[in-house]
C-alpha cells in the first residue's frame, strides 16, 4: 500500500524539523560551553543533527513536488508551518539541562530509528540506517553526561532533577498519534509512535536510576508542535535568528 503524498511529506517534516531545530539549539553552546571538549563535542553533535535534517528535508521537498529545497523548507516557512516537538524549541537553560534534553530525544530517536530502518520507503529506510549510526554515538555520550551530572556533586544533581523535572512534561508527546502516524503505519513507513513507548521507557528509566534521577509522577504531556497547532514562543525567536540571512537577501548562496 502505497503512503498517501501529504501524510508522508508530514511525516517528513517532522523528522526533519526535529533534527534542524534542535541542531540550531544545541549550536548556540558554540564557544560558550563549560570546558573546550564538550565545546567541541556539542558542536558535533549539533552538525550530525543538521546532517541529518538535510536528508529528511531533501527527501520532504521530493515527495511534495515543488521544487523546494531543504534550505527552502528549513528557512522560508513560518512557525506555525514546522512539524518539530516542543520539546525540541525549549530554550537551552544550564548545560545539565541541555544535556538532558538531548538524552531525552536520542533515546527516542534511537528506538525510532531502529524501526525506520525497516520502513517499506526505501528513502526512509536508507536515511534511517546512516542517522542510526550517529545517533548511536549520541545516546551512548548523552546518557554517559547525565550519569556523570546527577551522580555527581550535589550543586549537580540537584540542577539535574530541576532539569528533569522541568523537560518530562514535554516527553509524552514524542510518543502521541494521530491520522498522520495511522497513515504510515498503513503503509509499513513508520511505526505507530505509541508502540515506541515501552522501549524508550526502559532504557530512560535505567540511565536515570545510574544518574540517582527520580522521574516525576504523573504523565500529563504538553503538545502542539508536531501538528502546528501550537508551538512555545521560543519558536519565533529562534527561526528569527535561523532565517534572517536568507529573508533579508533570498536567493543567497555561500
Amino acid at each position: 500500500m502505497a503512503a498517501d503524498t501529504e501524510k508522508l511529506l508530514q511525516f517528513l517534516l517532522r523528522l526533519g524539523d526535529n533534527t534542524l531545530i534542535l541542531g540550531h539549539r544545541v549550536s548556540e553552546w558554540c564557544g560558550h560551553a563549560p570546558i573546550l571538549e564538550e565545546d567541541i563535542a556539542l558542536a558535533n553533535t549539533a552538525l550530525d543533527l543538521i546532517g541529518q535534517t538535510q536528508m529528511w528535508l531533501g527527501y520532504a521537498g521530493e515527495v511534495q513536488g515543488q521544487g523546494k529545497s531543504a534550505d527552502d523548507l528549513a528557512f522560508l516557512r513560518d512557525a506555525w508551518d514546522f512539524r518539530n516537538v516542543l520539546l525540541t524549541e525549549l530554550p537551552n537553560g544550564d548545560f545539565g539541562r541541555t544535556l538532558l534534553r538531548q538524552f531525552l530525544f536520542d533515546a527516542y530517536q534511537s528506538v525510532l530509528m531502529g524501526r525506520l530502518i525497516k520502513s517499506s520507503d526505501e528513502t526512509v529506510a536508507s536515511i534511517a540506517a546512516k542517522a542510526s549510526k550517529e545517533v548511536a554515538y549520541h545516546v551512548e555520550r548523552s546518557a554517559d553526561t547525565v550519569v556523570g551530572l546527577g551522580d555527581g556533586t550535589p550543586e549537580s544533581h540537584a540542577r539535574m532533577q530541576a532539569a528533569l523535572d522541568y523537560l518530562w512534561p514535554y516527553v509524552g508527546e514524542m510518543f502521541a498519534s494521530d491520522d498522520v502516524d495511522a497513515a504510515m503505519v498503513a503503509a509499513g513507513v513508520a511505526p505507530d509512535p505509541a508502540s515506541l513507548r515501552a522501549e524508550f521507557d526502559a532504557l530512560v528509566t535505567r540511565v536515570l536510576a545510574d544518574a540517582t534521577l527520580t522521574i516525576p509522577d504523573g504523565r500529563f504531556a504538553h503538545s502542539g508542535g508536531r501538528t502546528g497547532r501550537m508551538h512555545t514562543e521560543h519558536l519565533g525567536h529562534l527561526l528569527a535568528q535561523m532565517q534572517w540571512l536568507q529573508r533579508a537577501y533570498p536567493g543567497c548562496e555561500w
